[in-house]
């Protein structure tokens, strides 16, 4: 996963997308040169992941990541899976627990493992992930907490680090949290919630985000995956 290159991957919520949205964003993504697309929730309560993942799989060589609220969400005909340990948190649950339970599924399935440190960032309201995961968000103001927080992941072996503001973000991970945590880094970094504009997208990229993960904003104008895209210089 990743390529040296800043790269962009476009989050679906199966319960947020109808099929008619789903196959729009798939021709869009396809055309515009996204390169995965993620998939999950914090909470599904629909039945149509693997349906989800079905239309995706139409824009032809776009890898499908899944992106799990919960242990729950997981589907073979995924290609990979961010393993999340939610890194930001004390929550032990969310540190190891569900992962004790996952295990053995993942390890009969075909799905290619990404231990990945999930770091979710305060970002001027609560979100579905602050409350379904039962902790605190990292201050938006603290880059030290930031910066030593992704250094640990790091060193406890995990494969990328993925700074999220979560979904319905009011305000993005700042630009200059993202650049000195990446600076502390030497794995990809990953960067989600509350990108909404070409220019923020931009913005992130520039600061030193390896990966952009945009939702919210193509759900309601999957036209704005090309202007993401060429923000982003692909």
């Amino acid at each position: 996963m990743l390529q040296g290159k800043k790269q962009l991957a476009v989050l679906i919520d199966p319960d947020k997308s109808d099929n008619k949205t789903l196959e729009e964003i798939t021709a869009r993504s396809a055309e515009g040169g996204v390169d995965y697309f993620f998939v999950g929730g914090s909470l599904l309560i629909s039945n149509r992941m693997d349906e989800c993942i079905k239309i995706l799989k139409q824009a032809g060589n776009i890898p499908v990541v899944l992106f799990p609220g919960n242990t729950l969400q997981m589907s073979n005909k995924a290609d990979a899976i961010l393993f999340l340990s939610l890194i930001s948190g004390r929550n032990a649950e969310m540190l190891i627990g569900r992962h004790v339970i996952a295990a053995p599924y993942l390890k009969l399935s075909n799905l290619e493992v990404i231990p990945t440190g999930y770091m979710l960032i305060e970002s001027g309201r609560p979100t579905a992930v602050s409350y379904m995961s039962n902790s605190d968000p990292i201050p938006a103001d603290k880059n030290d907490i930031a910066i030593c927080t992704a250094m640990a992941g790091e060193m406890l072996g995990l494969k990328l680090i993925f700074m999220d503001a979560g979904s319905g973000a009011l305000n993005a991970v700042s630009e200059s949290m993202i650049s000195q945590v990446k600076q502390s880094l030497s794995i990809p970094l990953l960067v989600g919630g509350g990108i909404r504009t070409p220019e923020k997208a931009a913005a992130s990229a520039d600061a030193g985000a390896d990966l952009l993960i945009i939702g919210n904003a193509t759900e309601h104008n999957p036209s704005l995956i090309a202007e993401m895209c060429s923000a982003i210089g692909k």
